[in-house]
């Protein structure tokens, strides 16, 4: 595996004017020794004036947050971090990679959660290289890469989860996203590690079931949320008609045999369960009649 190593190279402002004063006078000389018909001292000068007119194209510039990765004849010698102008072996080639935080959203992809459900569903990658040499050498299209592997941990992570549920403590897409969110990143961040990147975060930009079953699933979670609601109203109804009864035993307010005690928790658990107020009916006689 290939990593990146830091390559000195010269400040191009120190370099620039020595070559530019080399390749004058070198010129100049060789001018004044053709004139005067020394061809060996023309000819040494000439030499040094092609080398410092091919040293020229060694200059390059590095932007801030860019790195430029140098390869000599095919082999990897550094990488240059340093900003500014720079000079170094006119014979390498320099290529920029940006070291810029970057986001990259994906797709709406189809996938069916852990329960079977298809879903549609698409998250965001906020990602940089960090290793310059792993991108340029260990995969071919480092950005591309990123494409792939990025869905591939999207498409994975839906379907180790449930779009929903009811259940408290249970992992689910739509209802723990800060969870998600960081399993997400760890996927992501692990398949793009060899690649020289970091991810920085990640996180669901899209959840929603896929439009062939959305109506039904729809209709499924009402009546989740119904029988949740009406399961919670029929706990606080029996637990209020317990404290009633207790409290008329203890306090000796009436005395009821258990047909009345039935009627009146019949009665009680009408007023509490009902969806819609309850009619009072004012008994003017006695209990029994």
């Amino acid at each position: 595996m290939i990593r990146e190593k830091e390559l000195s190279t010269i400040p191009g402002l120190l370099a620039l004017p020595v070559l530019l004063g080399l390749l004058g006078f070198s010129g100049y000389t060789m001018v004044r020794a053709f004139a005067a018909h020394d061809l060996i001292f023309g000819f040494g000068w000439g030499l040094v004036a092609v080398v410092s007119l091919i040293s020229l194209f060694g200059f390059f510039v590095v932007n801030p947050n860019q790195g430029r990765v140098l390869q000599l004849f095919g082999g990897y010698v550094g990488t240059c971090r340093a900003e500014g102008l720079r000079w170094a072996n006119p014979f390498y080639t320099k290529r920029r990679i940006s070291l810029r935080i970057r986001n990259f959203e994906s797709g709406h992809l189809k996938v069916n959660d852990s329960d079977g459900n298809p879903i549609d569903i698409a998250a965001i990658v906020v990602w940089k290289v960090v290793d310059t040499a792993e991108a340029c050498f260990e995969v071919d299209d480092y950005e591309n890469y990123l494409k792939v592997q990025s869905e591939a941990a999207v498409r994975n992570l839906a379907t180790r989860y449930p779009y929903d549920t009811h259940e408290e403590g249970q992992i689910s897409l739509r209802g723990s996203t800060a969870a998600v969110a960081k399993d997400l990143r760890a996927e992501v961040h692990e398949r793009l590690a060899k690649a020289g990147v970091e991810v920085i975060e990640a996180r669901l930009s899209h959840l929603a079931y896929a439009p062939e079953i959305a109506a039904a699933m729809l209709q499924r979670q009402q009546a989740g949320a119904i029988i949740a609601a009406r399961t919670r109203i029929v706990d606080g109804a029996v637990g209020m008609v317990e404290m009633a009864l207790q409290r008329l035993s203890s306090k000796n307010i009436v005395t009821l045999d258990e047909e009345r005690k039935a009627a009146m928790v019949s009665n009680l658990l009408v007023v509490l369960c009902g969806e819609r107020a309850a009619q009072p009916v004012v008994n003017t006689g006695t209990i029994y009649q």
